[in-house]
């Protein structure tokens, strides 16, 4: 079994809270899964700003929203709905 006398901090996020108080580290046999969640949540965050800026950028180049629908495998009108507005 895995040391689990240090604890790593986890970095809080706008969208999530400083969870650090929250984790009892004596009651964790193994925080590996926990670390891989967290990390596929910043890397899901991070694909989502970039296909943002990807539908922009083609919009910006001419692209059509039926086009862009297609490439994200959606009706233009979805895609538009999704991306078309500033947030």
């Amino acid at each position: 079994m895995p040391d689990c006398s240090e604890v790593i901090p986890v970095p809080a996020t706008k969208d999530a809270p400083d969870i650090n108080a929250f984790i009892d580290p004596t009651a964790m046999r193994d925080g590996r899964h926990l670390r891989a969640v967290a990390a596929a949540r910043a890397a899901l965050a991070d694909a989502e700003n970039e296909l943002r800026s990807a539908v922009a950028a083609s919009r910006e180049a001419g692209d059509s929203w039926t086009m862009i629908g297609i490439m994200l495998g959606m009706s233009r009108q979805n895609a538009h709905r999704k991306f078309g507005r500033s947030t």
